[in-house]
């Protein structure tokens, strides 16, 4: 069973998760149950609010959906706003949603010619959630959200959700109220191991959260840095991203 968040997974990593039987729907998305399962219609009300999905008869891509319930909430969310909802991940974690068949289901790793090319600027909604740390690993970051946005018609949202930023975890660890925030949860009185003045590899921190802000206002998108609301798991060391096409 798993018992901590595995940052490092890969696409291929996250295949072989989604075909262990012995896992939870939230292990085999790299999450342990007690960061998912009490907290995914938070997760979905947050999502549901920043990306307007509220709203009939609007394209909906869901990139690296995974498995949990939060891709099942929005699927039901799509069937009752007549939503046309495209979900976009391995025919492994694919298959755990094989009884919601209302979504569209694209088996492929993103980027993928055929999605970029045959639905560009068709799109109203793009969700990735908790996927960019993983895309880090194994691709150009910039390469994959290109390729996102180019989704996007003209008004269309992209939320990057669920972002880990280690320069966020280590301004909160360093404050009064993360150290009171460690010291609660280990019941203990140590002090966080914080990782400043590093090279740490593999990891997201502010320099490439403002380089995407930046990147996409320089090719006329709007983007926006969002607070997560104090009631998700991680929301201290987590932030979101939308991009909003003028």
């Amino acid at each position: 069973m798993t018992q901590k968040i595995n940052k490092d997974l890969t696409f291929d990593d996250f295949k072989k998760l989604a075909s262990n039987e012995k896992l939870s729907e939230y292990e085999k998305i790299g999450f342990p149950d007690s960061y998912r399962k009490k907290y995914e219609k938070k997760i979905f009300q947050n999502i549901k609010k920043i990306l307007l999905l509220d709203r009939a008869d609007i394209t909906f891509f869901d990139i690296g959906c995974g498995c949990s319930e939060l891709p099942k909430m929005l699927i039901k969310n799509a069937q009752d706003y007549n939503q046309n909802l495209h979900v976009v991940d391995s025919s492994e974690m694919l298959n755990n949603l094989s009884s919601y068949n209302y979504a569209i289901k694209h088996c492929l790793k993103f980027p993928n010619d055929f999605i970029s090319d045959k639905y560009e600027n068709s799109a109203d909604v793009v969700l990735i959630y908790s996927v960019l740390q993983h895309v880090f690993l194994e691709t150009n970051p910039f390469y994959f959200i290109d390729n996102a946005v180019k989704l996007l018609k003209n008004g269309g949202r992209l939320l990057l959700g669920d972002i880990p930023n280690i320069s966020k975890r280590n301004r909160f660890f360093s404050s009064d109220a993360g150290i009171l925030f460690h010291q609660k949860f280990t019941k203990t009185k140590t002090f966080p191991e914080l990782s400043t003045n590093n090279l740490n590899e593999n990891t997201i921190d502010d320099s490439l959260i403002f380089a995407i802000l930046n990147r996409y206002r320089l090719a006329g998108y709007e983007s926006y840095l969002l607070e997560q609301p104090d009631d998700l798991p991680m929301h201290n060391r987590r932030e979101d991203i939308l991009i909003v096409k003028n």
